[in-house]
């Protein structure tokens, strides 16, 4: 009987069928990109915001004070210093007109001779005043001074939210299908990202940034593995790659829409209604046929496969109904599964710390590289290009020296190229940037690899749950990684890129231990996963030559 891969053969591995539901699961990859680095626009700080006060606007007014006339004579200054002024406190003192100690004839050029510096302070208590051209939810919720923590709150609940729904919308998606997985997320996506943007207060911002983030890790996830799914085993790298550059070109393209829109809410909204588009998917994305197979729902995929022929010009023999189903009884995924056997515990232990090593090294990266002048547009632009390359390098190398060895090459050359850079003197401050930037790209490489070595080490029934858990080491990793940048800086400077360079070191020499999976079939059972690396019995070898 023949087998999914051998039918997939015959039908067409990656024809216009193929072609046309990849392009439609690629735009998932851009909105994905908008949630996940959005908070870099809609958090973006003030140009300068000092204590609200209503005596102080009126003797503002009365005095006609330009907003930085009203800045330098009202906001307390630190260490004697002219420029240094404490956005965080306000005087102590009565501002009405006849008692301020400033008058409207007090000229600014002699502001430095008051005794200004000698009155009482205290910490704001009505909020504060902003200086910006567009609104944030910074100056929305006063996320200033005592508060700042709460910004970092805000992408820390996102993050969280993927960590949540890569557990239960991964197991939702082996347990009830890839399809309806997908828009559920893809609605779920939609709804909360409006709520954010008129949310009434703070807390429920936070909370629905939660949900987004659940139900964008399930767009994410579920549309990968129905890619990966629908094509034969030499295209799953092509549109394994291909996919994230999607990623990519949506990180490129929001500081278009945060250039267009002036407020938050406006951003807010552009990026999260192209969700909903989603929806017509119901009729142009079939469910995995892999998947039916599994659930024993064999009608259902032979309709698919004959769509899938019947659209790539091609034919399907007679015996393909009688295509292989497996003969064990259908169990729901759980987490023992990925540890019970040698070959899943160890292929589970090694991607989970590729997952967090993958996140922690390149978020820590990108926050400490970063670009130091220049517009933030133009500069997240560029450094969102410099991802590029990456995919690139892969696509020419991947099938033509495995995935193994890319996988450990990138993991270990950005560990390097991390080590060098702490160890350069900032003199050579450009040498120090350059291998940096090489660290990030080497970084990128082994984010994207991780990707599809994933998917391909792991069993149908599995899949799409083990990918899951596996990447919400990932989420754990974006948690901790600024916290491990600035906590570990604060001790020394360098410090943190020794830590990144031993974390890429280490995971570059353990994904040596995994399996090569070039030109192989997908699993379908926890023995093919088992037998993977393993010399073959003959009529197993012919099945493969044969898919």
């Amino acid at each position: 009987m023949p087998t999914f891969d051998q039918v997939l053969k015959e039908a067409g591995e990656f024809g216009h069928y193929q072609k046309r539901v990849f392009l439609l699961l690629c735009m998932t990859g851009i909105t994905f990109a908008f949630s996940f680095v959005a908070i870099v626009f809609l958090g973006q700080m003030p140009e300068s915001y000092w204590c609200r006060s209503s005596e102080v606007a009126e003797l503002s007014r009365s005095c006609k004070w330009s907003p930085e006339e009203e800045r330098n004579l009202t906001v307390p200054r630190m260490h004697h210093d002219k420029t240094d002024q404490s956005l965080c406190h306000t005087y102590d003192i009565n501002w009405n007109i006849s008692s301020s100690p400033i008058s409207c004839e007090t000229p600014i050029y002699s502001v430095a001779n008051l005794t200004l510096e000698k009155l009482p302070i205290k910490p704001c208590q009505d909020g504060w005043v902003y200086e910006e051209y567009r609104t944030t939810i910074i100056s929305q919720y006063n996320l200033v001074c005592t508060d700042a923590w709460k910004l970092d709150l805000t992408q820390a609940s996102l993050n969280l939210g993927f960590l949540i729904g890569a557990l239960t919308l991964g197991y939702a998606a082996d347990r009830y299908g890839r399809k309806v997985t997908y828009l559920i997320s893809s609605f779920g996506v939609g709804l909360c990202g409006i709520i954010v943007a008129f949310a009434p207060n703070f807390y429920i911002l936070v909370f629905f940034r939660f949900l987004q983030g659940i139900f964008g890790k399930g767009t994410w996830m579920t549309c990968y593995v129905i890619i990966t799914e629908l094509v034969g085993s030499k295209q799953r790298r092509i549109v394994g790659i291909v996919v994230q550059m999607f990623f990519t070109l949506g990180v490129m393209i929001i500081p278009g829409i945060a250039y267009l829109f002036s407020t938050w809410q406006g951003i807010q909204l552009a990026i999260s209604l192209p969700n909903f588009l989603f929806l017509i998917y119901y009729w142009f994305i079939p469910e995995s046929p892999r998947w039916l197979l599994i659930r024993k729902k064999k009608d259902k995929a032979l309709r698919i496969m004959g769509d899938i022929a019947k659209h790539n010009g091609r034919y399907l023999t007679p015996n393909y109904c009688q295509i292989t189903v497996a003969d064990e009884e259908i169990t729901n995924p759980s987490c023992m599964d990925l540890v019970r056997t040698p070959q899943m515990r160890k292929c589970t232990i090694i991607l989970m710390y590729a997952w967090f090593t993958s996140a922690v090294i390149y978020q820590g990266l990108v926050m400490r590289l970063g670009i130091v002048s220049g517009s933030l547009y133009v500069d997240f632009f560029i450094s969102a290009a410099v991802e590029l390359p990456a995919a690139i390098i892969i696509l020419l190398s991947i099938d033509r020296i495995g995935r193994r060895l890319p996988f450990a090459l990138s993991n270990a050359g950005a560990g390097i190229a991390c080590l060098i850079t702490a160890a350069i003197s900032t003199d050579l401050l450009w040498l120090k940037i350059t291998l940096a930037t090489l660290g990030r790209l080497g970084i990128t490489m082994a984010f994207e690899i991780v990707y599809f070595v994933n998917t391909e080490l792991y069993p149908t029934p599995l899949r799409n749950f083990g990918v899951s858990l596996c990447s919400g080491m990932c989420d754990l990793g974006g948690i901790i990684a600024p916290f491990l940048l600035f906590r570990l800086a604060e001790l020394w400077v360098e410090l943190p890129l020794i830590i990144f360079g031993i974390l890429g070191l280490i995971c570059g020499g353990l994904v040596l231990l995994l399996p090569e999976t070039m030109g192989i079939s997908l699993p379908e059972t926890i023995e093919d996963v088992e037998n993977l690396g393993r010399p073959m019995r003959n009529d197993k070898k012919e099945k493969m030559d044969y898919s």
